[in-house]
């Protein structure tokens, strides 16, 4: 199953003027089973439709015709295939969405996935690696989905993902308040640790939950941790790259720097980079020289910074 908002469809326009050719005349033949072709690649190209799964799509269910994707089909015999190979195929097909959903097209041509795509990776996602072809239905039902969908691709990344704490409520209980791939990457202008600006600025990423109160209150857990982070010599550091070099990046740690980026464990978790036992070694991989009592007095530090913020006494 893919995944596909009706927002999107609602986006832009449909396109100009009727259909004209009706699905009944495109399903005599490809509402057929088993409808096959073999590519030059000696990949077989399946041409068969199911057209019930279609109908119960969003763009089926909206009344979208085969021919308002398929634009260069007004009859038969139709025009040639020249795709070698069933990759080759999906990059001819996949820009026929731009005719409908332009903003969200252009958008994704400053991605990284895009620009891996230019840079000659043919197995780069475009449009319909993500949401599908003929069976497009909403991400977000349930939104474990969107993990699920990103790692067709980045399997390892899923996998840590999913034992970390917010995989886990994540997929476990389709927590809507805990961030999936798409809340810190984006949606179609994904982003990623290529990006020097998105190291630099990924606390803000963070702050998108951790320095909100209301949310933060549901889970008992304190956002003074981050306003203690922008106050320190590390946070204060990074504040300062942002607003006069934001093209550069800093040696200075962030949060997933400590935390972990795809592995995040909670604090208390015996595998967390940031339990106490465990802070010599985060600290050593900027501090390579650090020694034992190190993280012990940076730990007092932070802990009592903590506390002092968010109006808790010391004991």
């Amino acid at each position: 199953m893919f995944w596909f908002s009706a927002e999107y469809v609602l986006a832009g326009p449909a396109p100009d003027g009727e259909p004209g050719v009706a699905d009944e005349t495109c399903l005599a033949c490809h509402g057929e089973p088993d409808m096959r072709t073999t590519l030059p690649s000696g990949e077989e190209l399946y041409l068969s439709i199911d057209h019930a799964a279609y109908q119960a799509s969003t763009h089926g269910s909206q009344g979208y015709a085969c021919v308002q994707c398929h634009t260069d089909i007004s009859g038969y015999p139709h025009p040639e295939n020249t795709a070698a190979t069933l990759r080759e195929y999906t990059l001819q097909m996949y820009t026929s969405c731009n005719k409908c959903h332009s903003s969200y097209y252009e958008t994704t041509l400053d991605s990284t996935h895009q620009q891996a795509l230019a840079g000659g990776n043919s197995e780069a996602a475009v449009c319909t690696d993500c949401h599908g072809v003929h069976d497009i239905g909403s991400p977000n039902q349930p939104r474990s989905n969107i993990p699920k969908m990103c790692e067709r691709c980045h399997s390892e990344i899923y996998n840590l993902y999913a034992e970390s704490v917010h995989g886990e409520t994540l997929i476990a209980e389709d927590n809507p308040d805990v961030p999936t791939c798409t809340d810190c990457h984006g949606v179609h202008n994904v982003t990623g640790p290529s990006s020097g600006p998105f190291h630099l600025f990924s606390p803000n990423i963070c702050a998108e939950c951790h320095a909100d109160p209301e949310l933060m209150g549901k889970y008992e857990i304190s956002t003074a941790v981050f306003d203690t982070y922008i106050s320190d010599f590390h946070g204060t550091t990074v504040v300062l790259f942002e607003k006069i070099a934001p093209d550069q990046d800093t040696n200075k740690p962030v949060c997933i720097d400590c935390h972990g980026i795809h592995n995040m464990k909670k604090v208390d978790d015996p595998e967390s980079q940031v339990m106490k036992g465990n802070l010599l070694t985060t600290c050593q991989k900027c501090h390579p020289d650090a020694s034992a009592d190190f993280p012990t007095s940076m730990f007092s530090i932070k802990r009592a910074q903590t506390r002092t913020a968010s109006g808790m006494t010391n004991k």
